[in-house]
């Protein structure tokens, strides 16, 4: 259903009616106090609160919900915050040394390496060791950490 106000005007034998829409519903949000740049970790304290129309702020996350993520783009100040715009931090970038850590039972191995690829907590990446010259997969485990499952 839409809401809104017909007006109408009468020119001789015809008739013309324009809809005019209802005025937007307006809820408070919270919104971008200042240009965040892609790859920047989001605060909680980044954000205001900013009245917006409710289709604007429908899928807007909170200001807790984006704390800790990162943007995966540059968003604008004054502007609400979608899912879509943030991710998981990656802890490990691209050419970035990494220490790879390998378990098996009591034995732990630890090696020096280089990151092939991005990646967050718990997310999968290419690494090549230095010690052995091959390439494989690893889990990352923190910053500039990463873990070989034994097989």
């Amino acid at each position: 259903m839409i809401a809104g106000r017909l007006t109408g005007f009468a020119i001789g034998a015809a008739a013309l009616l324009c809809a005019a829409p209802a005025a937007a519903q307006m809820v408070s949000a919270d919104v971008l106090a200042r240009t965040v740049q892609r790859g920047e970790i989001v605060s909680a304290s980044d954000f205001e609160s900013k009245e917006l129309s409710a289709g604007s702020a429908r899928s807007a996350l909170s200001a807790d919900e984006a704390d800790g993520l990162e943007a995966v783009r540059t968003l604008r100040a004054g502007m609400p915050v979608r899912a879509s715009y943030l991710s998981e931090p990656n802890l490990v970038r691209r050419g970035d040394p990494v220490t790879i850590t390998i378990r098996s039972g009591a034995l732990t191995i630890t090696a020096s390496g280089k990151a092939l690829g991005d990646g967050a907590e718990n997310e999968t990446v290419r690494v090549f060791s230095d010690v052995t010259n091959h390439t494989f997969d690893a889990i990352v485990e923190g910053s500039g950490a990463v873990r070989v499952i034994a097989r």
